[in-house]
């Protein structure tokens, strides 16, 4: 796709039947394109003009002379039938224009410098976003709040190339242009920059995907009532038998605009039952890669050294640096001892639900905050920034070894190319290709 200039044409608007649909049409030829469809000799920039499409419908035509894509562009509203979209799309393709590829739009704003590759990546998110937070997100990414923090951290290195790349061009006459302790310092520096932002994919990928809860404890503690009680819906099966949960069970949840997605998980318990205990092994997978666990324990029972066990196999099956744990006693319809700490909740009569869900959401937001404005949600740029963060470290070796100036600036060109994947300083029609895959015709 990169470096076609021929006009290209597509219906941008998600197919069906609505109200009104857009066709957009960029390229050099697409106003003159359009005008010959309608009855206006042209279109004023930047103006909405209403007009007719040669016999086919009323229509708003407006013109861009560097629209989205950075070219001319030409966004014509009409209704939206499905046989006057095609109408119209077909009328443009048999005078001269091309049926737009997947994400064309946007990989021709990419390579008209109008987005860099992280934007243009945003711009997908975007459209898939479903709640507020990943609305957010993508809008932040979008905006260049990412490509901001991208940019500081090339600078940093494009400051430290200079220097080395000094002490090469002069390499004859033994020149040193900078102290390599002070050299060793920015390093170190850069590498604690980067280390921060790939941190935070830890959750800027969970706020995008929907962040992962694992409702675990001893069987018959309430994990499927709670599920049941959380989403307001009869979703698993709620027994008095034990183990009746032998498999995990995903759901979904919005609160406060955060995306959840929560698994109700088999008992803890150890059984001569072989799927029952298979269930046991997916009950802690699943606590392995949640972010937060719900701890549930029936609150008629005795918070013994028991309970403190059963807490402790978890924990200590887990990475619990980025989890957070949160007892829930359940059953507080009957009668019990008020517990020290922890949530009380009834999952069959509803009580303490709404403040538990409301916990589950200042907890991101919390984690969120401590993250910073900038987090990175993408798999991609996160492995790319891997690749810079093993490039920076050798550079910190080298200089703390003594190495050769030449054989230092290798590595810290390394780290810059591996920077510059992300946002498209350096970029194959192959990754191309995967990112734009994503995109829907018209965008």
């Amino acid at each position: 796709m990169p470096g076609r200039t021929d006009t290209i044409v597509a219906i941008a608007t998600p197919p069906g039947v609505g109200g009104v649909s857009m066709v957009r049409i960029s390229g050099d030829q697409a106003l003159a394109l359009a005008v010959r469809h309608l009855d206006v000799g042209t279109l004023q920039p930047r103006h909405a003009t209403y007009c007719h499409f040669d016999e086919l419908d009323d229509v708003v035509a407006t013109y861009f002379p560097t629209g989205y894509t950075g070219e001319p562009t030409v966004e014509v509203s009409c209704h939206g039938s499905l046989y006057v979209q095609q109408a119209v799309v077909q009328t443009l393709i048999a005078d001269g224009a091309r049926l737009a590829e997947a994400g064309e739009f946007t990989m021709r704003a990419f390579a008209n410098h109008r987005l860099d590759l992280s934007q243009a990546e945003a711009v997908a998110d975007l459209i898939d976003a479903t709640t507020p937070a990943q609305h957010q997100l993508a809008v932040s990414q979008l905006r260049g709040g990412y490509t901001a923090a991208l940019s500081q951290l090339r600078q940093q290195m494009l400051d430290l190339t200079s220097l080395l790349e000094l002490e090469l061009d002069f390499g004859e006459e033994d020149v040193q242009f900078a102290d390599r302790m002070r050299l060793q310092s920015l390093v170190e520096q850069t590498i604690e920059a980067v280390a921060r932002l790939r941190h935070s994919f830890h959750t800027g990928n969970a706020l995008k995907r929907g962040i992962p809860i694992a409702i675990v404890g001893r069987t018959n503690a309430g994990k499927s009532s709670l599920l049941n009680a959380l989403l307001h819906d009869d979703r698993a099966i709620v027994s008095d038998i034990p183990g009746t949960t032998r498999d995990t069970i995903e759901e979904t949840l919005t609160v406060d605009g955060i995306l959840f997605r929560i698994i109700d998980t088999a008992g803890l318990r150890q059984s001569n039952d072989p799927i029952e205990n298979l269930g046991f092994e997916r009950a802690i997978r699943a606590a392995q890669q949640a972010r937060i666990i719900l701890f549930v324990r029936d609150i008629q029972e005795p918070f013994d050294a028991a309970a403190g066990q059963d807490i402790s196999y978890i924990t200590d099956r887990c990475d619990m640096q980025d989890k957070t744990l949160l007892l829930v006693h359940n059953k507080c319809d009957q009668p019990h001892i008020a517990p020290a700490e922890g949530y009380v909740v009834s999952a069959q009569q509803g009580t303490g639900i709404e403040q538990l869900k409301q916990t589950l959401a200042a907890t991101v937001r919390e984690e969120t905050r401590h993250q910073g404005d900038v987090l990175l949600s993408n798999l991609r740029h996160y492995d790319a920034l891997g690749h810079v963060a093993e490039a920076l470290h050798h550079v910190n070796e080298g200089l703390h070894d003594g190495l050769p100036t030449d054989l230092v600036a290798i590595d810290l060109r390394d780290a810059l190319y591996h920077l510059g994947t992300i946002t498209g300083d350096v970029v194959t029609d192959e990754v191309l290709g995967n990112i734009f895959s994503r995109f829907c015709i018209g965008k």
